[in-house]
């Protein structure tokens, strides 16, 4: 295997291996400044929405202050509430059914594709009722959803389609990026993610006007002025300080984005093309590592779509094969210098905080989804956020001789 050791980035200068390492200090310094003058100020926050919508082609984006916040906003525009149904995969992260509990719907959890372990058309079909307001479809690892048959069946029976891009940045599905192929898209700076804003964050997407005048006042506490782009419209003084103005017609969250967040997403914005490519990168170790092992099988992604990996995941069958359970390998991998890996977390209906509840005509247990459970129990998810790629290719050299050492054929 190679060690990656000639990792250069866009520029052609090598990678210092730090996180940061762009406009990132230089923009939250220059946010943080009292002493500019006005005309020497930005908005950031503004700056950070215009220049996300334009990077991913949609006309429309909304900086919030974390993914979760932005699905919780999305699904407001949308129309959810009380009494109606969010179909929505069960392999992902809970936070998507919180979101719609909080607004009084009901989550309705589909199964996925073995292969892709995604949300597909076939399996949300069934689920469909009158009461189905809104598919959410999460790009999982790094991998868009099959997006148009889904849209397709939404379109026929009046759904809204949100889809969660947070582990997806920049993956394209048919040339279109992740996200923006939905009514609503969903992008998250968590810290681990392709992207960050420092620690949380997150971003909106639509290019309907009115769903992004819905989630911007959702998430924006309820301001009338606010607008689909531009954060709010400009108001003169004597019309605000007025004591008879009313500023509120929404109820909605303080979800807003900081001007210091913005200014880091900024900058990582102005790298992201290198920073996918680089998780890429670090996959193709990994890739390489499994080569020829049947029992451990990597996501199965088609041509039409472009595999971002937030994580390097696949299916571990060694149990079956190879006599040798889940955490036996991760001990062993560990033993031998190896970082470790991730479980896939849990089934959401299956989380203490919703398992055995029974939520509108939803009682969430084990046996629903047996795709998406056996697969949550089999993935083993390798880290793709390297900084240095010869670490990268050191873990995945590790990965290629634990499997040689346990039989790879």
């Amino acid at each position: 295997m190679t060690d990656g050791s000639d990792n250069v980035d866009a520029t052609g200068v090598s990678d210092p291996f730090g996180k940061f390492n762009g406009n990132e200090r230089s923009y939250a310094l220059a946010a943080l400044s009292s002493e500019l003058g006005d005309a020497q100020k930005r908005d950031w926050v503004s700056d950070f929405e215009t220049a996300f919508a334009a990077k991913v082609g949609s006309e429309y984006a909304i900086a919030v202050n974390s993914g979760t916040s932005g699905i919780h906003a999305a699904l407001f525009a949308a129309g959810v509430g009380p009494g109606d149904e969010v179909i929505q995969p069960a392999l992902t992260v809970v936070m998507d059914a919180y979101c719609t509990l909080h607004l009084g719907a009901t989550p309705v959890f589909a199964d996925v594709d073995p292969d892709t372990w995604l949300i597909t058309a076939e399996t949300i079909r069934p689920l469909i009722s009158p009461r189905t307001k809104a598919i959410i479809t999460v790009s999982w690892q790094g991998l868009p959803v099959d997006m148009d048959p889904i849209r397709g069946l939404a379109e026929e029976n009046n759904i809204v389609v949100v889809d969660d891009s947070a582990q997806t940045m920049m993956g394209r599905y048919k040339g279109q990026i992740s996200g923006t192929n939905a009514d609503l898209g969903i992008f998250s700076f968590e810290e681990k993610k392709h992207m960050t804003s420092g620690s949380e964050g997150g971003m909106i997407v639509t290019s309907s006007e009115e769903m992004a005048i819905a989630a911007r006042k959702f998430a924006g506490i309820g301001y009338r002025h606010l607008t689909a782009d531009a954060g709010r419209t400009s108001l003169a003084a004597t019309v605000f300080q007025n004591p008879a103005y009313k500023r509120f017609d929404t109820v909605g969250y303080n979800y807003r984005m900081n001007k210091i967040s913005a200014a880091v997403g900024l900058a990582q914005l102005e790298r992201i093309d290198y920073l996918v490519a680089r998780r890429q990168a670090c996959a193709a170790f990994f890739k390489e590592a499994i080569q020829g092992c049947p029992w451990m099988s990597l996501q199965e992604f088609p041509d039409h779509s472009t595999h971002t990996f937030y994580t390097f995941a696949v299916r571990y069958d060694g149990e079956a094969a190879r006599a040798m359970p889940w955490k036996q390998f991760y001990d062993r991998y560990r033993e031998r210098g190896g970082d470790g890996f991730y479980s896939n977390v849990a089934i959401p209906y299956l989380e203490p905080s919703l398992a055995g509840r029974t939520v509108g005509k939803q009682t969430y247990q084990l046996g629903q989804c047996p795709t998406a459970e056996a697969l949550q129990l089999r993935i083993m998810q390798f880290k793709t956020n390297y900084r240095d790629l010869s670490e990268a290719a050191r873990q995945a050299t590790i990965l290629s001789d634990l499997i040689d050492e346990v039989g790879r054929t």
